[in-house]
């Protein structure tokens, strides 16, 4: 469990003096499952995140898990198949809680030869899938009369398609996941700490040998050694490597894509659709009870922290998704908005950040530490193992191999079993069957222990005020078990309020704090800070969307004080 006394076990670990073998920077996607893999090699593991588990780029993706269908166009075979073998591997034995199929659409516009061109890539990418048994269940594709598709998309104009094409990927709830890699690291021994700032890099005679840090709870400041540090920091790559000086072998774009959340009801289909764009390609992707429609990609070069959406990005894609609808949305159908950064290898200058590469890259600028980079939320798995493979370099054949691909997360052991029992769970619990469903859909097998807090206080059975399906016992595991230090980190990480809810969480804010408050210490002034650090947030997210430009947009949020990072 990340309780708040686990966190203070893990500090006192870290502040010890004691020599890690391995310290990991960042608690994204690739950081968590860094730490994973160096742990479960049996390696003592220490990992810090500057701000909250997962709250930068891998909490604000498109929520994929894909082989990079548009890959193939770029004949990068070797990276669809990577992705696709690693797919099967969170469909059906790491994560299948999390991850699960979701259904595509590509409507077709040109003549045959389109349906021949299309048809011929999708046939592809089911073939690289199915030619080494990696379909995790997902069908095959299938080709769809205008009629067939338009039964499927009754929202779909009739002019905008001749015909269609359905094929299978998975999508994943992210910030969800990254939490689950921090806790099965923790569970098998790895020292976690969310709110822990690297501030410099230790170094003795050339050789990195550790880090300062900052406790973002308590201010203190203090050395962590390690044998071996690895900056799993994303966007803020560029920072780890001129804290330890020497070569800066990676330089790492910085690309905006930003997301709009609209209720299910405004789009009637029964499928997911991927639209071709000038530039790229636009995802109207389901979410439950929602539709989530992205991306744009265009440079971001201002606060890294909290990348905002403008008023031009939420038209651009607006636009795009409404050339092909039969009933227009407008802004006010929009329940959520969010932004987040991918890191993207720099190119050429003269590239666009659509074309640069999403493949990773490891790089050892100083002796003792080990960066990487780049890559794509679905292969975290594969560039955590070269990062850790690079950091034991020396080892030579004596290096432990990693073994993460043997390794179920937290909540998905077990979890058929859970499945099984769910119409029991809610009948002794005395909830609806929906909500446990709701529950299993993001808890798996750890499903039963909320229920057990349920069971101890009835009261956290009910809905919490404002919080779409959520319950209130979410938020009291969240601190409890699940490492939250703010109400942000619940309303944005642990459920999905803060882009779901149609008020972005402001009427569940001051429930949520008062359900914290036991658990975390707070009295009456804190729990009115927290709700009022969320309020500002809140404003000043939804002030930037309505800017014309990143400039302007990046002052607007700005505004919010930055302690609830």
């Amino acid at each position: 469990m990340l309780s708040p006394t686990a966190r203070r076990a893990a500090m006192r670990r870290l502040q010890s003096g004691h020599e890690l073998d391995v310290l990991v920077i960042g608690g994204g996607v690739v950081g968590a499952g860094t730490a994973l893999d160096a742990v479960t090699r049996g390696l003592d593991t220490g990992l810090i995140e500057t701000r909250d588990y997962g709250s930068g780029t891998s909490s604000r993706s498109s929520k994929l898990i894909h082989g990079g269908l548009r890959y193939l166009e770029m004949l990068d075979f070797a990276l669809v198949h990577e992705a696709l073998q690693e797919r099967q591997l969170l469909l059906t034995k790491v994560a299948p809680h999390l991850v699960r199929p979701v259904a595509f659409m590509y409507p077709l516009q040109k003549p045959a030869w389109e349906r021949f061109y299309v048809g011929s890539g999708v046939a592809l990418y089911d073939g690289l899938a199915f030619g080494v048994r990696q379909t995790g269940g997902l069908p095959r594709h299938r080709h769809l009369s205008r009629k067939a598709a338009l039964e499927l998309m009754p929202s779909l104009r009739p002019d905008a398609l001749t015909g269609a094409i359905q094929y299978y990927d998975a999508q994943v709830d992210d910030a969800r996941f990254v939490l689950e890699l921090v806790r099965t690291a923790a569970a098998n021994g790895a020292h976690v700490a969310n709110r822990v700032a690297a501030t410099e890099i230790i170094r003795h005679d050339d050789r990195v040998v550790g880090v300062r840090a900052r406790d973002g709870v308590t201010g203190e400041e203090f050395d962590i050694r390690a044998k071996r540090v690895i900056g799993a920091a994303g966007v803020w790559s560029d920072d780890i490597q001129r804290m330890a000086g020497g070569a800066e072998p990676l330089r790492v774009r910085a690309s905006k894509g930003v997301h709009l959340v609209v209720p299910r009801d405004r789009i009637d289909s029964e499928t997911g659709v991927i639209l071709r764009t000038e530039k790229s390609v636009l995802f109207i992707i389901p979410w439950e009870h929602h539709w989530i429609i992205g991306t744009t990609d265009t440079d971001w070069h201002h606060d890294r922290s909290h990348p905002a959406a403008t008023s031009a990005d939420i038209g651009y894609l607006l636009d795009t998704v409404n050339a092909v609808l039969t009933n227009p949305l407008s802004r006010s159908d929009i329940d959520g908005v969010y932004a987040g950064l991918r890191p993207l290898i720099q190119g050429k200058e003269e590239d666009a950040t659509t074309k640069l590469s999403r493949e990773h890259v490891v790089a050892t600028p100083v002796p003792g530490l080990t960066l990487i980079a780049g890559g794509k939320y679905t292969t975290y798995r594969v560039m955590a193992a070269d990062a850790v493979d690079a950091a034991l370099s020396d080892l030579g054949d004596e290096r432990p191999a990693s073994r993460t691909e043997r390794v179920p997360l937290l909540g998905a052991e077990r979890w058929s079993e859970v499945k099984g029992r769910l119409a029991v769970l809610a009948t002794s619990a005395g909830i609806e069957p929906d909500l446990v469903s709701g529950l299993f859909g993001r808890y798996g097998s750890l499903t039963p222990e909320l229920l057990a807090l349920i069971a101890a206080d009835p009261e956290l059975g009910e809905l919490l005020p404002g919080g779409e399906r959520h319950l209130k016992a979410e938020v009291v595991y969240a601190a409890a078990s699940e490492g939250a230090l703010h109400v942000t980190d619940v309303l944005t990480r642990r459920t999905r309020i803060s882009i779901e809810a149609r008020d972005r969480g402001l009427e569940a804010a001051p429930h949520a704090a008062r359900l914290l408050a036991p658990i975390l210490g707070w009295d009456e002034a804190q729990i009115e800070w927290e709700v009022g650090l969320y309020r500002r947030r809140v404003e000043a997210e939804m002030s930037s969307q309505t800017m014309p430009d990143d400039e302007s947009a990046d002052a607007a949020r700005r505004a919010a004080p930055d302690r609830d990072l």
